[in-house]
């Protein structure tokens, strides 16, 4: 009686983790839904553990509140197998004994999170490009652990790769909203510099579109190489990344057509363009 118990906490902690997932996954969700149950789960418990990690660092908590916050989930994680009443923290433990999930992946996370909290601007795109390793190549490679691959070592610097695509996509779309309510502007200082705007963008909506445009190529160098993760994934998780892909994709040609909206406007594609993108990838990949 006591296992059945157990497992029917385990199915709690998963359906809430579906359930953040279903409501804060903007784009993420429309590929998750596509893959196996057991891998669904697992991805979510990942996306939900990876939100609250999100949401600290985005808080409205003082920045040494914030810290002390991002240090408890790092206690936690490296405590793991110890029984907990925390839902997303059971569903992540359940999700390392059926994957091989790198937990210092989310170190990563949290660590890109507290130079949030701290946001010492970057002077370089190196700089920039290792911050976007952090926070969201971390996430391509826990998600990969999920997936699955025939060939990791090839597979990891892949799913890094469109871990920083998405995330260089993410602070493209989010200039306006990252300055005006987090006081955080992520596009490097040397850049900033070479098209003549100022590192607090003011009054910069003349040359900051060509500054955009520039840093949009270099997103789609990243998707490009990070792409080239999919023939190494089964059908169901490579129309997954396909679909989140295709989505973010699809913002970054929007923000390319227009880069001065996003001073005004937050880019995104609507539920049924979601959709489209997902049966796309699916019909693709069966193809």
């Amino acid at each position: 009686m006591g296992r059945v118990t157990t497992a029917m906490n385990v199915d709690t902690a998963y359906a809430r983790c579906e359930e953040i997932t279903r409501l804060q996954a903007k784009n993420f969700a429309y590929g998750i839904r596509l893959l196996s149950r057991p891998k669904r789960r697992s991805l979510s418990a990942v996306y939900a553990l990876a939100r609250r990690i999100d949401d600290v660092g985005d808080g409205d908590l003082s920045v040494p509140e914030k810290l002390a916050g991002l240090g408890r989930i790092r206690a936690q994680l490296r405590n793991i197998q110890l029984e907990t009443e925390d839902p997303v923290l059971l569903a992540v433990r359940d999700t390392t004994g059926r994957y091989p999930l790198p937990l210092d992946a989310f170190d990563e996370l949290i660590r890109g999170c507290e130079m949030d909290c701290t946001h010492v601007p970057f002077e370089t795109y190196d700089e920039l490009v290792a911050y976007c390793r952090l926070v969201a190549g971390s996430i391509g490679r826990l998600s990969l652990a999920i997936f699955g691959s025939d060939d990791f070592a090839i597979a990891a610097p892949r799913a890094d790769s469109l871990g920083v695509a998405f995330q260089l996509t993410n602070i493209l779309r989010d200039i306006r909203e990252d300055r005006d309510q987090m006081g955080r502007v992520y596009l490097p200082r040397e850049d900033l510099e070479l098209y003549g705007c100022p590192p607090d963008l003011a009054g910069a909506q003349r040359d900051l579109p060509m500054l955009i445009s520039t840093l949009a190529r270099r997103a789609e160098s990243w998707y490009e190489e990070g792409l080239s993760l999919l023939p190494l994934l089964d059908l169901r998780s490579r129309a997954c990344v396909a679909t989140m892909a295709g989505i973010y994709r699809r913002v970054l040609a929007r923000i390319v057509a227009d880069p001065a909206q996003v001073l005004t406007t937050r880019v995104s594609l609507s539920a049924p363009e979601k959709v489209a993108v997902a049966a796309r990838a699916l019909l693709a990949g069966r193809a």
